[in-house]
């Protein structure tokens, strides 16, 4: 079990009864004294005081209501509660569009394993504790900033220098607070990372209020390069126009990512040659079979039945050979995000 989360209320919206089981499943192992509700439906979800849950699993397709809709009307809803998107396909794009639009993460069901799904969702929930304390009052940045289990700092928007990190920030990175007050947000980049970054500051600039800036490489102090998602707010810091953010490391979801789809490039590619390999002998054999029946067509009727059962054999194993060609050609691959 997390340390700190003896007890949990969770809201698992999805119809696939299967689908719920195994979620269920998944959390009662990492949190074995938590409580799971479950909303087969939009309907039903919107029935329930979701303000009462500590988080919210979101499957995409419900029998009612999906998609981008289905998100908007579900953060409507869950007002300060955090919601995780629960995908059937590692469909990037849309997924980094459903952070964009309020959601606190995105876990693809086939490859739910429970440290993934727990880790999730304590990140969730603290992510959402905090972006909802600093809504609610800026005078309690410093305990909330310096508290959290994610990394933080404050840099001022015009010279870009850190002016304050949290103890996360320092631990993650390496470098001591003395060392990121004399540094810039750039200094933290890649080179090759740093006119993304620097049109990144300058679109962020024209965009009130909380903003997910997207995925960027940051570089540790030991040289370690680590992927992490920045969403960032504009704040005042001691009468300086600054921006607050949080840095998500990303890393291990990112190369878990990459790991799905090379196996689904090996799948697909085994389900085509296999499925033309055996296709080529089994289009002989029918030809055969069809050559048999024109010769032999006064067979007693017994021996025609043999010779039907042959043809509906053939007929059979031509179908399974389709249906391999088919559904790997539907192997869902995303595009690279770049």
């Amino acid at each position: 079990m997390s340390p700190g989360y003896d007890y949990l209320n969770l809201l698992v919206i999805e119809d696939n009864e299967g689908d719920f089981v195994l979620v269920s499943e998944a959390i009662e192992e990492i949190f074995p004294s938590c409580s799971i509700d479950r909303a087969p439906t939009f309907e039903s979800a919107s029935t329930k005081r979701i303000q009462d849950y500590h988080l919210v699993l979101l499957d995409l397709t419900l029998p009612d209501k999906s998609g981008e809709e289905l998100i908007k009307e579900i953060l409507r809803l869950a007002g300060k509660v955090p919601v995780v998107v629960l995908t059937g396909y590692v469909d990037r794009n849309f997924a980094i569009k459903s952070i964009a639009l309020g959601m606190s993460d995105y876990l693809v069901k086939d490859e739910i394993h429970p440290d993934i799904l727990s880790r999730s969702i304590v990140y969730s929930i603290e992510r959402k504790k905090v972006f909802n304390r600093l809504e609610q009052s800026e005078l309690r940045y410093r305990e909330l900033f310096h508290l959290s289990p994610l990394p933080m700092w404050v840099y001022d928007q015009d010279s870009l220098r850190f002016l304050d990190v949290n103890e996360a920030a320092i631990q993650s990175y390496g470098y001591s607070r003395s060392e990121f007050l004399s540094m810039t947000i750039a200094d933290i980049r890649p080179e090759q990372e740093r006119k993304k970054m620097y049109e990144a500051v300058e679109e962020g600039k024209a965009i009130p209020g909380l903003r997910s800036a997207g995925t960027f490489l940051h570089t540790k102090k030991n040289g370690q390069l680590i992927t992490v998602e920045i969403s960032s707010n504009r704040i005042s810091f001691d009468g300086v126009p600054a921006k607050l953010v949080l840095a998500n490391d990303v890393t291990q979801k990112k190369a878990y990512i990459r790991t799905v789809e090379q196996q689904n490039r090996r799948l697909r590619d085994i389900a085509w040659v296999q499925s033309h390999v055996v296709r080529a002998p089994l289009a002989r054999l029918m030809g055969l079979v069809n050559l048999l029946e024109i010769e032999l067509s006064d067979l007693p009727a017994e021996k025609k039945e043999l010779l039907n059962h042959i043809v509906f054999s053939a007929d059979e194993l031509d179908d399974v050979i389709k249906d391999i060609n088919e559904k790997s050609q539907n192997i869902d691959m995303p595009e690279k995000n770049n």
